[in-house]
């Protein structure tokens, strides 16, 4: 069964970097598209940055563009989210997710397939 697995979340200040890691069990990364969301209370999930299976194409949100990098590690098997100059508004939880379509044809969550338990981002101003 497919197993998606973040970690790296916690609690930080305004302008600091934190780096979430996903290992994925059972799937290799480098045939799925493989998102970022986020959900903050409230709010729906939305996907901040995604990876075709290819890595040839990504996306990223206009809110976290410039500061926000997702790569792969395709011996791994893991996706990493590098996040800098972090804000109080990236407080969310962060899930890894992972699409069948392997060409980045979807940035929507219900087009994502298998799901990561989450882990917490909490930043403080």
């Amino acid at each position: 069964q497919v197993q998606l697995v973040e970690s790296g979340g916690g609690l930080v200040q305004a302008g600091d970097s934190l780096r979430l890691s996903c290992a994925a069990s059972r799937m290799p990364v480098t045939s799925y598209t493989m998102g970022w969301f986020r959900q903050a209370p409230g709010k729906e999930r939305e996907c901040v940055a995604a990876i075709s299976g290819s890595g040839g194409n990504t996306y990223y949100a206009d809110s976290v563009k410039g500061r926000f990098t997702i790569s792969r590690d395709n011996v791994e098997n893991t996706v990493t989210l590098q996040m800098n100059s972090l804000k109080p508004e990236d407080t969310a939880v962060y899930y890894c997710a992972a699409d069948r379509d392997y060409g980045l044809e979807s940035v929507s969550a219900v087009e994502y397939d298998y799901w990561g338990q989450g882990t917490q981002v909490t930043v403080s101003s």
